[in-house]
């Protein structure tokens, strides 16, 4: 199988990259981003781009790919509606649907974030806009689109989140760690990682995938 991600540098994109480049079913990764990641690996590609709202100039090398791994997002901590949804709903889509036009047999998977509002209709802005970015993802013509909705995340195996404050509030929970993953709600940056790949590789049977879930796809794939 051979994926796109975006968003590689980020906590959520980390966690892909790393199980995409330990999966000997991947063959082949391409990352698409602001910046690169740092790896370096025989089967990793990596794209810079300064407007991510624009694929126009590297149509040819989104072609012909079978999973996206969308994990782009920003906390909306402090930001207007405008501005978030211009990041969340506005580029999110632009990309997907030239991806969805040049790969109409790929599996598209958007990271979104537990208690997100497909009702598009509730008090939380965040979750709103987050609702209304996976309706209009699932309208797409892709072969399949899955939303993963995780909760907490605790990072592992050197996976960190480029926000500082969640960083450190993480490095002070890690001796809580062990007692938090007993919380369905809890996965580790690994174990959303794998269900990524998993969910690509055989699909799901349904496109909303609550974090108890991706836990639960995650053992799956480990065994």
């Amino acid at each position: 199988m051979k994926i796109i991600i975006f968003g590689a540098t980020g906590m959520v994109g980390q966690s892909a990259l790393r199980e995409c480049l330990l999966n000997d079913e991947i063959q082949e990764v391409l990352t698409v981003g602001r910046k690169p990641a740092p790896q370096q690996h025989k089967k990793l590609k990596q794209r810079v781009l300064e407007n991510l709202t624009d694929l126009a100039g590297i149509k040819e090398e989104v072609t012909g790919w079978d999973a996206c791994l969308f994990c782009l997002g920003v906390s909306s901590a402090g930001m207007k509606e405008e501005e978030y949804r211009r990041i969340t709903y506005d580029l999110t889509l632009s990309a997907a649907e030239t991806l969805a036009g040049l790969n109409p047999q790929m599996t598209f998977i958007y990271v979104s974030g537990s208690g997100t509002d497909s009702s598009e209709s509730g008090r939380s802005m965040w979750a709103r806009v987050k609702g209304e970015t996976e309706n209009a993802l699932l309208r797409l013509p892709f072969k399949a689109a899955y939303m993963f909705r995780p909760g907490v995340i605790l990072p592992v195996y050197g996976v960190t989140s480029k926000t500082k404050w969640y960083q450190t509030l993480y490095d002070v929970m890690k001796p809580l760690n062990p007692m938090l993953m007993r919380l369905k709600s809890v996965i580790t940056s690994e174990q959303l990682g794998q269900a990524m790949i998993h969910v690509s590789l055989q699909g799901y049977d349904r496109p909303i995938i609550e974090s108890y879930e991706l836990k639960e796809i995650s053992m799956k794939a480990q065994q």
